[in-house]
């Protein structure tokens, strides 16, 4: 029998590659979605779709739960509703979950449970692990909450593993995909003075991990979910414009990203230098290491 898998946030850049990867393994996947069945199956492959967790109320259960959805971080700026959206997105769907989980039958053996980096707040340059102290801002809190809502599913038996995911590079979307035009044009440029630490991963790189957390028993807790190889916004900036065979020297200053951005710039003037390093313990091999191979896969 095929092991049964209920998959949030399905439809979103990393989801789609996840379920076309896990149905290449045999999985059974249903993908919780307000979107239409047939437009959920187009992007996610033969799923089966739900449309609420509350119709899976005292139902026998699913072996296993990947938890990614929650509303674009960076899609808008940070108003006080907007922030209230984000952690709605999250934290409260993850309770909800936490809590539809209690009422199976048979609770899950694992739930890996999406995170960021972003839970480490500004760490300027040093190098970032698992145990490193957080600093405390929004997006730690964001984070933090988050986590603390899927780790809640331990009291029910069930293996918690958490994806602190790094920004994600992959062809067709992301957040590289919004990035692709201005350099193409030849307009792109460092953001603020670049020296800030961008912790990226190929998609393909996630999914991997993503998966490893799931068929792996001896993984719980936290894991960085980043390339080994992390850059600054200036190396970034330089070797995608390499990739695009573009100049890049129009510089964003941070000034300009404040004004315009406002709380929500720090996503873009901060960052944290940080190192898979429970991954690398474990021995899980990256398929795209190094940033040059990663852009010139993503922007193919």
């Amino acid at each position: 029998m095929n092991k049964r898998v209920l998959i949030t946030g399905g439809t979103g850049f990393i989801g789609s590659a996840l379920c076309a990867n896990m149905l290449d393994r045999g999985y059974e996947l249903t993908v919780l979605s307000r979107q239409s069945a047939e437009k959920v199956r187009s992007i996610c492959g033969e799923v089966c779709v739900v449309h609420d967790l509350e119709s899976l109320g005292s139902d026998d259960g699913y072996q296993a739960i990947i938890n990614l959805a929650g509303e674009g971080i960076a899609e808008k700026r940070w108003t006080e509703e907007r922030k209230q959206i984000l952690r709605e997105s999250r934290i409260d769907l993850t309770n909800t979950l936490t809590g539809i989980i209690s009422s199976w039958k048979n609770p899950p053996e694992v739930m890996v449970s999406g995170s960021a980096v972003g839970f480490y707040g500004d760490q300027q340059d040093k190098p970032v692990t698992e145990d490193t102290v957080p600093h405390d801002e929004f997006s730690h809190r964001l984070c933090r909450d988050w986590e603390n809502a899927a780790l809640a599913a331990r009291s029910l038996n069930v293996r918690v593993c958490l994806s602190r995911t790094g920004i994600v590079a992959g062809p067709g979307g992301g957040f590289l995909q919004r990035m692709l035009m201005p350099f193409k044009l030849g307009l792109g440029g460092r953001l603020g003075t670049g020296e800030q630490f961008m912790p990226w991963i190929h998609r393909t790189d996630v999914v991997a991990a993503l998966i490893w957390m799931l068929e792996t028993p001896e993984a719980s807790g936290a894991y960085n979910v980043v390339s080994p190889n992390p850059v600054t916004n200036r190396e970034f900036t330089r070797c995608l414009a390499s990739t695009l065979r573009r100049p890049a020297i129009f510089p964003a200053p941070a000034p300009m990203l404040k004004l315009a951005l406002g709380e929500m710039s720090r996503l873009l003037l901060t960052g944290q230098r940080a190192i898979p390093e429970r991954l690398n313990n474990s021995g899980f091999k990256f398929r795209f290491p190094t940033l040059d191979n990663a852009l010139e896969d993503a922007v193919r």
